[in-house]
């Protein structure tokens, strides 16, 4: 009787303890066909299977441990599926890779992820920055320098922390290191400020980053990288407004400095069981004295809480030398040559587990 109450006793533990532990498995599987005119400065258009066209499809792992007192552990991994070729080049975390301690002082994380600058102020695109209809104010096509180290959405070795909610207001903050004996292409820091309260949501972010040298698709000498970028909600309950305000500058050593002004004001809707959504950006590029209007129309139909359909049609009018083209990843667009303009349009479907 007695080992049996210690038996018992040990199992209770044992359940308390797993109890103040959590490991999650999570992931979205968007997979469209897509068609994209003038996909190069030949004329050329491509159509075919892409993936992430109203969400990034991705796979990952998060897990929260209660170590009392108020204070937790959790680690997030997770990386980018895709569904059109089932991950040619490897599946990989590096859309986020962090530890952290969380507890009443906020929280505190370490490794790759969205950086600060972008994290908060890119959540009022109303096309998620994914798909034909994304607003690319953080692309940094305009000058060939796209991809992590040039845009800033996400940073390797970086060490960040996060506020509690203080009636409303949040802050984040992210530093990531250079990790190099001499130069400091890959540096990143930056933030945000925000405050959330009903129907009404602004938010502010500034980061700077350095953006080392590279070879393709042209030789780009090393510079430095700040952006400004004010966004802001209201929801009318029948239409959500947004509007997004971004000034990006380059500093080039011995060269004049580039710049960026892109907009973005947008309106959505629910109709039915769905969303309706349409935007327009104007991206107004200083350093060649050119614009693109960009205009998105989209909607998605919920077939449950877990399962879209959605369709997304976009429009880019490049004028002067402005030759930014439209995203449709997995499709091989490029610019339609500068002062063209370029239509893309992708349909497909969306699930989450």
């Amino acid at each position: 009787m007695k080992k049996s109450l210690i038996a018992l006793a040990v199992l209770a533990a044992s359940g308390a303890a797993m109890a103040q532990s959590s490991v999650t498995l999570f992931g979205i599987v968007d997979t469209a066909v897509g068609y994209v005119d003038h996909a190069n400065a030949a004329g050329d258009s491509v159509y075919g299977l892409t993936t992430s066209g109203n969400a990034t499809s991705r796979l990952g792992f998060r897990g929260v441990e209660d170590l009392g007192g108020g204070l937790k552990a959790g680690f997030w991994l997770e990386g980018e599926i895709t569904g059109d070729n089932g991950n040619a080049a490897g599946f990989n975390f590096q859309r986020r890779s962090t530890v952290s301690l969380m507890g009443g002082f906020g929280e505190v994380r370490m490794g790759r992820e969205l950086t600060p600058g972008y994290s908060k102020t890119a959540l009022y695109d109303l096309f998620g920055q994914v798909g034909v209809g994304h607003f690319m104010g953080w692309t940094g096509n305009w000058y060939g320098t796209g991809g992590d180290s040039g845009n800033g959405v996400r940073s390797n070795n970086m060490i960040s922390y996060y506020t509690p909610n203080f009636s409303g207001f949040t802050a984040g903050l992210g530093y990531g290191f250079d990790e190099q004996t001499t130069g400091k292409g890959g540096r990143y820091i930056g933030g945000y400020v925000a405050y959330d309260n009903g129907p009404l949501s602004v938010a502010a972010s500034y980061d700077e980053r350095s953006v080392g040298a590279v070879t393709s698709p042209a030789p780009i000498a090393a510079f430095d990288r700040n952006s400004l970028t004010l966004a802001g909600s209201y929801n009318l309950k029948v239409a959500k407004l947004i509007a997004i305000l971004q000034r990006t500058e380059d500093d080039r050593p011995g060269l004049s400095d580039r710049k960026v002004n892109a907009y973005a004001l947008g309106v959505s809707a629910p109709v039915g069981a769905g969303e309706v959504k349409l935007q327009y950006a104007l991206y107004d590029q200083k350093a060649t004295d050119s614009k693109a209007h960009h205009i998105s129309l989209g909607y998605v139909h919920n077939l449950s809480k877990r399962t879209a359909v959605y369709g997304t049609v976009a429009f880019m009018d490049n004028k002067d030398a402005s030759n930014m083209g439209l995203t449709a990843k997995n499709l091989n667009t490029g610019g339609p040559g500068a002062g063209e303009s370029q239509t893309g349009v992708q349909v497909g479907i969306r699930h989450a587990f």
